[in-house]
């Protein structure tokens, strides 16, 4: 590959990382929002933002260091929480050139979020490097960016607008979850028993008593295995989406 396809190649990532740097931004200012209430200084919720680079996981790690959990359950917490990305990461090394070096995985790893995956599978072409950090630097940039003004305005906006915005990480769980569980009468079962789960160690005397961590633990383990057992994924054309029969 000569300089010109190389440059070409990562503008092609840029280009196609752009809406999902857009994206993140409006979803980590919230993050930011979170945070800032929290106590936690906006220089050090961005830095958190660029060293992890994960919604879900971000959130359940933060909420856990504001109730003063053990640091043992909130790493358990985020490691199960992201351990997708490890799926993601020996998904595309498929699509790697086999004489890839260690550092250029470990760069192209860093950057795998949920969406950047999505765009890169979909490439027809064996994934480059220079492809693979375009892609993921207006992402990295979008969470990061959006995290610091999140913050910066979680201590400058009145209390009512800062409970308004905070409403834009549970939108981006409804829009995320709603089409897959209309589509999938798996994946809404699993989401309906993760709710019921969730709802039962909220409320219930005994259960209520479990840490928050160890509850979103035990409510992903759960919801997981009941889901692969009761709606396992079928590769015949006549139930395409792993349905419950």
């Amino acid at each position: 590959m000569n300089k010109t396809e190389r440059i070409n190649d990562f503008n092609t990532g840029v280009r196609n990382g752009l809406p999902i740097g857009l994206g993140y931004f409006a979803v980590s200012f919230a993050f930011g929002i979170f945070a800032a209430e929290g106590g936690i200084a906006p220089l050090t919720s961005a830095v958190l933002s660029f060293t992890n680079l994960t919604s879900a996981g971000q959130f359940a790690g933060v909420r856990l260091i504001f109730t003063g959990a053990p640091w043992f359950e909130i790493a358990m917490t985020v490691l199960l929480i992201n351990l997708r990305y490890s799926l993601m990461s020996l998904s595309l090394s498929q699509r790697l050139a086999p004489d890839m070096s260690l550092i250029s995985r470990i760069l192209i790893g860093y950057g795998i979020t949920d969406e950047v995956y999505a765009v890169a599978i979909m490439r027809e072409r064996e994934l480059s490097l220079l492809y693979m950090l375009g892609l993921s630097s207006l992402p990295i940039v979008g969470w990061t960016a959006g995290t610091w003004s999140g913050a910066m305005a979680g201590y400058i906006l009145p209390v009512s607008w800062r409970s308004a915005l905070s409403i834009a990480l549970y939108a981006m769980f409804v829009a995320i979850i709603m089409p897959q569980a209309r589509r999938s009468r798996a994946v809404l079962f699993v989401v309906a028993f993760a709710a019921l789960l969730s709802i039962m160690f909220e409320y219930l005397p005994l259960l209520s008593m479990v840490p928050l961590g160890w509850r979103i633990i035990i409510c992903t383990v759960l919801a997981s295995c009941a889901g692969a057992v009761l709606a396992p994924i079928r590769t015949s054309s006549a139930n395409p989406g792993g349905e419950i029969t």
